[in-house]
């Protein structure tokens, strides 16, 4: 069974990392082209993550914890000056 607040949690923080890429791609220049390069290869390297973490008899709740550290290292990141 899996924790529907942690994953209410995981939509919300998700929403701020993507708004924080959306600017960040609209300014455009070496930092906006970093960025969609990153996020694309961040998204494969989640989902084979967490297609491991599942086959191996894994949660849920382990694969939405991990997600969560990984918007929160993210928001970190875009947020710092």
């Amino acid at each position: 069974m899996y924790n529907p607040y942690a994953v209410t949690l995981l939509a919300l923080e998700a929403q701020r990392v993507v708004e924080l890429r959306l600017v960040k791609l609209a300014l455009g220049g070496a930092d906006g082209q970093l960025e969609a390069h990153r996020m694309v290869s961040e998204k494969i390297s989640a989902f084979i993550e967490a297609s491991g973490t599942l086959m191996t008899g894994g949660s849920v709740d382990v694969v939405v914890a991990r997600y969560r550290e990984n918007v929160a290292a993210n928001e970190k990141r875009l947020t710092a000056t």
